[in-house]
């Protein structure tokens, strides 16, 4: 069959025919000595293009979400109830969660991603993101120049840097009006805890004196590839209306880190690198533990602090 002339790009050996081909620039012939054409699908000769699937990478702590129905759960949760419009997922991997938030007409969803397979997946499947998806580690981008306006936050969070994603959050809580995220429920169930529990710590009283906070479902390992060894469960933090706290933020991180570093200890003793006076000392709440007081209490504390 021949044909006349086509533009062609690289070169390729065929070694079973012993011939040098070119293939056209659209991939969908090649060109041979002398004259004859074979269609071929150019997937199956340029691995540049294989981007048909993401494969799961340890060291990113990467466990893709494979249950359609949990996916459009998870991306109904976030309410946008302060009217912010901006939406960025974090770590949309294979984009499951990613195709129910793009049908959402009431939300702008940009996204980030660290894996450069996922990036170039998403780009192939998933074309309307366009720019909006950040090749990038999310906790070394600068978010509040990125955006400078009220947005929310949605993911299957990485399990294991899901902590330093929240301490970014506090740093962009006047930005972030709502969190809608999945991660490892021993994690999730800290978050949420109440004054008196066990898994009551930094990240509650933290998070909590800027964020309502509250479960929304949970999610076994089978609903991932490949399976994680804990189960897993999907939160959501909202903004509360406490604009600023009625007191020092860098004494208040400061002080509830120091609290619970030594739990164990009464106050008294677990504040003492922090040289506070003799009559802070005295005060009743000095005889508690870490776990014991509310988020008030703690405010509070700082705010007498702050006065001596």
């Amino acid at each position: 069959m021949t044909s006349g002339p086509m533009p062609l790009t690289s070169p390729i050996v065929i070694p079973t025919m012993g011939l040098c081909v070119d293939f056209i620039s659209n991939g969908t012939y090649l060109t041979l000595q002398p004259q004859i054409q074979l269609k071929i699908n150019l997937h199956l000769m340029n691995n540049r293009n294989n981007v048909t699937k993401v494969t799961p990478k340890k060291y990113l702590g990467q466990h893709f979400l494979k249950e359609e129905g949990t996916a459009s759960l998870i991306a109904d949760s976030l309410l946008t109830f302060n009217h912010y419009s901006k939406v960025l997922e974090i770590g949309p991997g294979t984009g499951i969660l990613t195709k129910h938030l793009l049908n959402r007409s009431d939300i702008d969803l940009y996204a980030v991603e660290i894996d450069e397979e996922s990036v170039n997946y998403l780009h192939h499947k998933y074309k309307q993101l366009g720019n909006k998806l950040f090749h990038n580690n999310f906790l070394k981008v600068d978010w509040a120049s990125q955006f400078n306006m009220p947005f929310g936050i949605i993911g299957n969070f990485p399990y294991n840097i899901s902590s330093q994603i929240f301490f970014k959050v506090l740093e962009l809580h006047h930005l972030v009006m709502e969190v809608v995220c999945m991660l490892q429920k021993e994690v999730a169930t800290r978050i949420i805890s109440k004054p008196g529990s066990k898994s009551y710590g930094i990240l509650s009283v933290l998070l909590q004196a800027y964020y309502n906070t509250e479960w929304v479902l949970d999610v076994p390992p089978t609903a991932f590839y490949p399976p994680p060894k804990v189960d897993s469960s999907v939160i959501r933090l909202s903004r509360n209306s406490t604009k600023k706290l009625p007191c020092s933020e860098n004494l208040f991180f400061r002080l509830v880190k120091q609290a619970f570093q030594n739990r164990r200890k009464t106050l008294r003793n677990a504040l003492k690198p922090i040289n506070l006076p003799p009559d802070i000392q005295q005060l009743p709440v000095m005889s508690r533990r870490a776990e014991q007081l509310t988020v008030d209490d703690y405010i509070s504390l700082t705010s007498l602090i702050e006065q001596h």
